[in-house]
């Protein structure tokens, strides 16, 4: 294509019965002034015998982006109403952008907002989605207890290596931020006990306070809310972007199970080191407690750690421990679900790790609730 002087220019004319050709020429370059489909518009609504839509671009000098935005739309009013486009006569140049360009349709539904559907239509469509999503819960679920099964037996496609590197990520490197928050928890905890309490002068119980609160409770639901929002969106973003990579199909490709190799690991180290992450959780809020109760109402280390010792039965200790540990199940469980569950682009991604957050804290939340009942039905 050469450029020259002369002006972009749309012909229209009706060669053969039912058929109408588009003759274009001239340089599609200029800044300005260049044709719309108005013209194409007013021919087929002169006349509804038009079956067919065709293009003649043998006298065409020049053209850009906006020559191609020009095509699109004549395919969109050959679309419209439904007329065949004959592409024939275009540049190789164009046709191939053309292709491109409708090789993902647009959604139906981009530009459908909430207010243009009814209640019930919206009610029914989040219930169904509700419903997909529990069921494939359930699904992966049960494919990671199969998986769990062949890890036992000792057929499963699983290296300790890949576990022993998640449990450093999620173990010891998680220290810091679970000793900050867990500190400022017991802070938190003293404090508003030790402002209540001193009204009725039993101020002694702050320490039964803090420690039962601790290890009951707070220990294992906060060192459970930081790993979702750290590690559990982590896992997701992880496996949603080996998805986009398409790693796990050429895992599959290989013969290796996704679940086996790159969720069991992931698993397994998180349920493992989150009795420890409790245990040291609840040192740190305890300690945090120990600060406010020294400062504030000049109890001793020795008081405040005998009061400690007596309050925190062994059960209690162990119910926390053990609630850790699902809560680390829930954690993963969340994470790899909602990255296996990712799409194949960036937003998917971002999409799938704050499900994945969401998920985690929802359920540790909900699971907490649920061990508290049976606790108090089985006076533990």
């Amino acid at each position: 294509m050469t450029e020259t002087a002369s002006s972009p220019n749309v012909l229209v004319e009706r060669t053969n019965p039912g058929v109408l050709r588009v003759s274009l020429s001239g340089n599609w370059r200029a800044p300005s002034g260049l044709p719309g489909v108005e013209i194409i518009t007013r021919s087929l609504s002169e006349s509804a015998a038009e079956r067919s839509l065709e293009f003649d671009a043998t006298k065409l000098t020049g053209w850009d982006s906006r020559f191609v935005a020009f095509i699109n739309k004549c395919v969109a009013l050959c679309r419209d109403r439904n007329l065949n486009l004959r592409s024939d006569g275009l540049p190789e140049g164009v046709r191939r952008l053309l292709r491109l360009a409708n090789a993902v349709p647009e959604k139906k539904d981009a530009h459908i907002s909430a207010s243009d559907t009814g209640f019930l239509q919206n009610l029914g469509e989040n219930a169904s989605k509700i419903w997909q999503d529990l069921l494939g819960m359930v699904a992966f679920l049960g494919e990671n207890v199969l998986a769990f099964v062949n890890l036992l037996r000792g057929r499963a496609q699983f290296r300790w290596a890949d576990a022993l590197l998640v449990m450093q990520q999620c173990g010891p490197q998680a220290l810091g931020i679970v000793a900050l928050i867990n500190c400022l928890n017991g802070l938190i905890l003293a404090f508003v006990g030790a402002i209540e309490l001193q009204r009725f002068g039993a101020s002694i119980y702050v320490s039964d306070l803090v420690g039962i609160a601790t290890v009951r409770e707070m220990g294992c639901v906060m060192t459970g809310i930081i790993l979702s929002g750290r590690t559990g969106a982590a896992f997701a973003a992880q496996l949603g972007t080996m998805k986009v990579n398409e790693e796990i199909t050429a895992l599959q490709t290989f013969g290796i199970s996704p679940l086996e190799f790159l969720v069991l690991p992931r698993m397994i180290a998180l349920i493992i080191m989150m009795p420890f992450l409790c245990v040291f959780a609840d040192l740190i809020s305890i300690a945090g407690g120990f600060v406010v109760s020294a400062t504030m109402l000049d109890i001793s280390p020795t008081v405040y750690f005998d009061r400690i010792a007596h309050a925190i039965q062994l059960k209690s200790f162990l119910l926390g421990i053990g609630k850790g540990s699902f809560f680390g199940f829930l954690v993963a469980f969340a994470g790899c679900f909602r990255g296996m569950q990712s799409g194949y682009s960036a937003a998917a991604v971002g999409e799938a790790t704050t499900r994945a957050v969401v998920t985690g804290i929802t359920a540790i939340v909900a699971s907490d609730g649920i061990f508290a009942v049976l606790a108090n039905a089985l006076h533990i």
